[in-house]
């Protein structure tokens, strides 16, 4: 018989096992908590143009970015960001009818950026080919972002592509023989609210060799098609937790932003299974994490990041 509860201490103590019996909290720079500010801006090269026009987004996320839409201010923006202090950028955009972003034109501005700043540099890829990650290297890329779909109808209808989930396989491919440190990102519930492919994706993730996954959740954002899903339930999301944790024991797995503001069971539910990293936490993340008695650092940037500035408190 299927026993969450039984499934998410199971998962919790392989995390603890492996990877210690600690947190970290993130604060990603484009959002603000308690007073402080994240470290950590996110960029549009493509401003708040998307030609998918993906029914969960249609471009609205990228509207609260910075746009840098030329090579030129790009630089320029990332360079007066370092001289701000901040740690590091994400690195969005739009995408093109086949998932793809304009990295060619991007490419060696970030070489230049990454020349004459200390910024880590993340970038959401869309779906990249072998010679763009190959390039994405060359250039000093710290690490991809790419979003995993487990579901072929889901993605065409959600995504308005015409082919499948093999292409984000594709994609992966290429950032692993490329040697791009990747952070694939399963939503879940991006189907209107229901759990249909996120377990495929699970799967997908599992054949790499990967150091950190995040999952995100639906954020049905007012105006969009997906505004009018059916709310996705926290039990289910945790139930996809536990069972990546199940896969890959050692991976760090992150609770990321992108998902409903206010759901603390799911905060709540997620520390149970063992998360080892969470975005914009709640008190009540706080209180579970220390009912567990684990070791809390905070971080002012995206969850994803791999370098290390963690403080004891947000300050």
């Amino acid at each position: 018989m299927y026993d969450l509860d039984q499934r998410l201490s199971k998962a919790r103590d392989l995390s603890w096992q492996h990877l210690g019996k600690s947190i970290t909290f993130y604060l990603p720079g484009m959002f603000r908590l308690n007073g402080h500010t994240g470290r950590y801006p996110a960029l549009s090269i493509t401003g708040d143009e998307c030609a998918l026009q993906c029914d969960h987004c249609q471009g609205k996320i990228l509207s609260g970015m910075l746009p840098a839409v030329t090579p030129q201010s790009l630089v320029s923006k990332c360079q007066d960001l370092a001289k701000q202090g901040h740690l590091g950028v994400l690195l969005s955009g739009g995408c093109d009818a086949h998932g793809r972003m304009p990295w060619q034109d991007f490419l060696p501005a970030i070489e230049t950026i990454k020349a004459t700043t200390d910024l880590f540099v993340s970038v959401h890829c869309g779906l990249v080919d072998l010679p763009t990650a190959r390039r994405m290297k060359q250039v000093g890329v710290d690490q991809a972002l790419i979003d995993v779909i487990g579901d072929d109808a889901t993605f065409q209808s959600i995504y308005h592509v015409p082919f499948g989930v093999d292409r984000i396989a594709a994609a992966m491919e290429a950032l692993e023989t490329a040697g791009v440190p990747m952070v694939p990102h399963i939503v879940c519930g991006i189907g209107y609210g229901r759990i249909q492919g996120e377990h495929t994706a699970v799967e997908m993730v599992s054949r790499f060799d990967i150091a950190q996954l995040v999952l995100v959740a639906l954020m049905r954002i007012p105006g969009t098609p997906t505004a009018r899903a059916v709310p996705l339930e926290a039990e289910a999301v945790a139930d996809i937790i536990a069972e990546a944790r199940m896969c890959m024991p050692r991976t760090l797995i992150s609770l990321g932003c992108a998902r409903q503001r206010g759901n603390s069971r799911l905060e709540e539910l997620a520390i149970d299974a063992g998360i080892n990293r969470m975005a914009l936490p709640s008190e009540e993340a706080l209180a579970r994490a220390n009912a567990y008695g684990l070791e809390i650092k905070f971080q002012p940037t995206c969850c994803s990041v791999a370098m290390s500035h963690t403080t004891e408190s947000w300050h």
